[in-house]
């Protein structure tokens, strides 16, 4: 199967400079977003040099990234995947751990740049499978006819603290803390990678966004979207986050399975 993409990144109303970056090589069947921070600009380097990376990694492993054809359900559990998935779940860890060591690498040499990190959201394309990886509070949907899957967990202190019962979802939704990262590519040397893959079907999107998307818009509105065609989809989505707010950097990768 083939997968065609489509992103757009937007500054948003309130900030001044676009930190986030993103990917879109139908070639490759990779698709990524990543949501930059610090200062002096540091996160607009955090993220593309991170997705960089990331894919340069990809490119040089792409002889272990065999189409998988055989059909079950999805995997959450690397150790549960046939052996050419496992061998393309470790090829994304090896490139988020590579960019990680990059953007790292980076912070610590120039000091204005110092503490700076971005998030990582990335979906790879292998026949009947998707392999997702995430670092952050960037957001991976599957979206299936009318029936929309989050596939990737938020690494942020709320999201733990409603993990643990510790404070309900209207709470996290007001809570100070909202917005605290626990995870992020470049921030340490070495980064904890969720990595997992799902069963793909023909017609399947995904929506790859960061959270100045997905902090407006809802997963229930985008089946709606996803039928107005890949480009459309997308800049209807960013102009929607812009109407609702755009407090932050707004970015969104539509993606169909053909």
């Amino acid at each position: 199967m083939q997968s065609r993409g489509h992103g757009i990144s937007d500054v948003g109303r309130r900030r001044l400079a676009n930190e986030d970056a993103y990917l879109v090589d139908d070639a490759l069947g990779l698709y990524v977003v990543a949501d930059g921070m610090g200062g002096h600009r540091a996160g607009e380097v955090a993220s593309s040099e991170a997705i960089d990376a990331l894919r340069g990694m990809v490119r040089d492993d792409e002889a272990q990234l065999a189409p998988v054809e055989l059909l079950v359900p999805d995997l959450p559990m690397q150790n549960e995947a046939p052996t050419s998935l496992q061998a393309a779940m470790r090829v994304m860890e090896r490139a988020v751990q590579a960019a990680t060591y990059m953007v790292y690498g980076i912070s610590q040499a120039l000091p204005e740049h110092h503490g700076m990190g971005t998030t990582l959201s990335a979906l790879l394309l292998r026949g009947h499978y998707a392999v997702v990886t995430q670092v952050g509070d960037s957001r991976i949907y599957r979206i299936r006819g009318w029936d929309v899957s989050q596939l990737t967990e938020d690494h942020t202190l709320v999201a733990w603290q409603m993990k643990k019962g510790l404070i309900t979802a209207e709470q996290a939704k007001t809570s100070r803390q909202r917005n605290v990262i626990t995870r992020a590519v470049g921030s340490k040397e070495y980064v904890q990678v969720d990595t997992h893959v799902v069963a793909v079907q023909p017609g399947d999107g995904f929506l790859l966004c960061s959270d100045g998307l997905h902090g407006y818009v809802q997963p229930d509105e985008l089946p709606s979207l996803f039928n107005l065609g890949l480009e459309l989809a997308a800049q209807r989505a960013v102009e929607l986050a812009n109407q609702r707010g755009g407090k932050d950097n707004i970015t969104a990768i539509f993606v169909v399975v053909e």
